[in-house]
């Protein structure tokens, strides 16, 4: 089922997922998925492969009905799957005059600004154009349409090193200039650095973490010392390796209280995205194999 959200305190949400389910047949790919995304952030999707971030993705855009729970969308949402699909026998330009006619509101100065950047031609077939233009032009309808939501799964896959800077750098500027709220998958998170500002961390089709992003890496610490049972600070143990002699602990820290000062022989580090979904990933195989 698909509700529309309503703004709720102070923050305006701009998705909302209420103990979201999706089956397959006999397999879940998603259970009770349940979170709320405030409007005009840059949300980082993130999973393994299977992970069910398309399958959250579709549910969100209203396109796959939910088997649990319900989910919405606050205004208009464009949704750019992973094929990028566009008619192959259309040029660029006629794809752009398809998508005036199928959206109730439609910006062409935005979309053909956006073929431009990337100096697409618009007399070409689409058929002809190579997968990363193809991108590009599934990218303007999705921006012409002046989305209140944009979803984009694996937006990065087609393109080269540096289109993908260059994708990211613009989706920064559209988010700036319109205030629209960007949800965008993938499942190698170096794509993240400096994109996202709140994070979804999704494995085995539930949701292990989410919230926005400095705060999430604020609470969390990794700290390497002798080899110990515990860590030298109070909090909750995300992960522990050790080895003889010495023992690492990554800690999620009590929420609203400073960061403790260790002293002796322990040492802290500040946390990567990375360092995080991955502790957070593994910790998770561990105990899935338990």
């Amino acid at each position: 089922m698909t509700t529309v959200v309503e703004p709720v305190g102070d923050t305006a949400i701009a998705v909302r997922a209420r103990a979201l389910g999706k089956r397959y047949r006999s397999k879940w790919a998603l259970r009770e998925c349940t979170f709320d995304l405030p409007e005009g952030r840059v949300a980082a999707l993130v999973g393994a492969n299977g992970a069910g971030k398309t399958t959250l993705m579709t549910v969100l855009s209203g396109l796959l009905d939910a088997d649990e729970g319900s989910a919405g969308a606050v205004g208009r949402v464009a949704f750019v799957s992973q094929e990028k699909p566009v008619y192959r026998h259309f040029s660029a330009a006629e794809m752009l005059r398809l998508g005036a006619r199928l959206n109730v509101v439609w910006d062409e100065a935005r979309a053909r600004r956006w073929l431009a950047r990337f100096e697409i031609p618009l007399d070409k077939a689409c058929g002809k154009l190579s997968g990363g233009q193809q991108a590009q032009v599934a990218f303007a309808l999705a921006i012409g349409s002046r989305p209140d939501v944009l979803m984009l799964d694996e937006p990065l896959a087609n393109l080269d090193p540096l289109a993908r800077r260059e994708v990211t750098a613009e989706l920064l500027s559209e988010v700036a200039e319109t205030g629209m709220t960007v949800l965008l998958s993938t499942h190698v998170v170096a794509e993240l650095a400096g994109v996202a500002d709140y994070l979804l961390l999704l494995a085995h089709g539930r949701l292990l973490a989410g919230g926005d992003l400095d705060e999430l890496l604020a609470r969390h610490v990794g700290y390497t010392g002798p080899r110990s049972d515990a860590p030298p600070v109070p909090g909750t143990v995300v992960a522990a390796r050790h080895d003889d002699n010495q023992s690492s602990f990554l800690v999620e820290l009590p929420a609203g209280q400073p960061r403790p000062v260790v002293a002796g022989q322990w040492t802290e580090r500040s946390l990567t995205l990375e360092d995080y979904v991955l502790a957070q990933l593994e910790t998770t195989r561990k105990g899935a194999g338990a």
